[in-house]
């Protein structure tokens, strides 16, 4: 199976090097330099990553006969592509890949049905489930533990706790706005991680 983990950003310096945004849980991983990795668009790679380092908070990479600005801003916004085993699972308990996450039916705790995940959206502060209802509508629903109670694969549905107004549009909204801190989007638990940040985009 085919999974997108990076999308090549803008060149870095002026040896060839590159912005990389991250879509794996694993770069260390998938990252890793020696790594062997298709494209999107194709006619861009293959690429063999031959350096890695992190400056500033942003992974830099350079690959093998990119060795110049100019080169290296020709593959800007180029996907990277690892070829990973379907059946392969994260290394970390409680932690999914994309793939994995993607096409779960979402229901409450009590089996009322939400929808069904579309794309996993992934912010600096945590992961985010795109759903889609059944009116074609979306919600977004924050990957962590609070929320999220249970993936249950076999079953292939996610099983959530949704705090009030999160997926109810007719919700007390006036309700929501006086209590501070019950926001459903402050998930601000999603720093140590919650039941476990999804993995490579799809």
């Amino acid at each position: 199976m085919q999974l997108v983990v990076a999308r090549i950003g803008r060149a870095h310096g002026i040896k060839g090097e590159v912005t990389v945004e991250v879509r794996t849980d694993e770069p260390e991983l998938r990252l890793a330099p020696g790594a062997v990795l298709a494209t999107d668009p194709a006619s861009a790679g293959p690429l063999t990553i031959e350096t890695g380092r992190v400056h500033s908070g942003r992974l830099l990479l350079r690959f093998e006969g990119v060795t110049d600005r100019t080169a290296a801003e020709a593959l800007r916004n180029t996907l990277l592509i690892a070829d990973v085993d379907p059946d392969e699972l994260p290394e970390e308990e409680d932690e999914y890949y994309d793939h994995q996450l993607i096409d779960l039916d979402v229901v409450t705790e009590d089996g009322t049905e939400v929808g069904r995940i579309t794309e996993i959206s992934h912010l600096p502060s945590q992961d985010l489930f795109i759903v889609e209802r059944a009116d074609g509508s979306e919600v977004m629903i924050p990957f962590v533990a609070e929320i999220v109670t249970e993936i249950d694969l076999e079953e292939q549905r996610a099983v959530i706790a949704p705090p009030p107004g999160l997926i109810d549009d007719r919700a007390e909204i006036a309700s929501a706005r006086g209590e501070e801190g019950s926001d459903a989007g402050s998930g601000g638990a999603a720093a140590d991680g919650g039941s476990g940040g999804s993995g490579e985009a799809s």
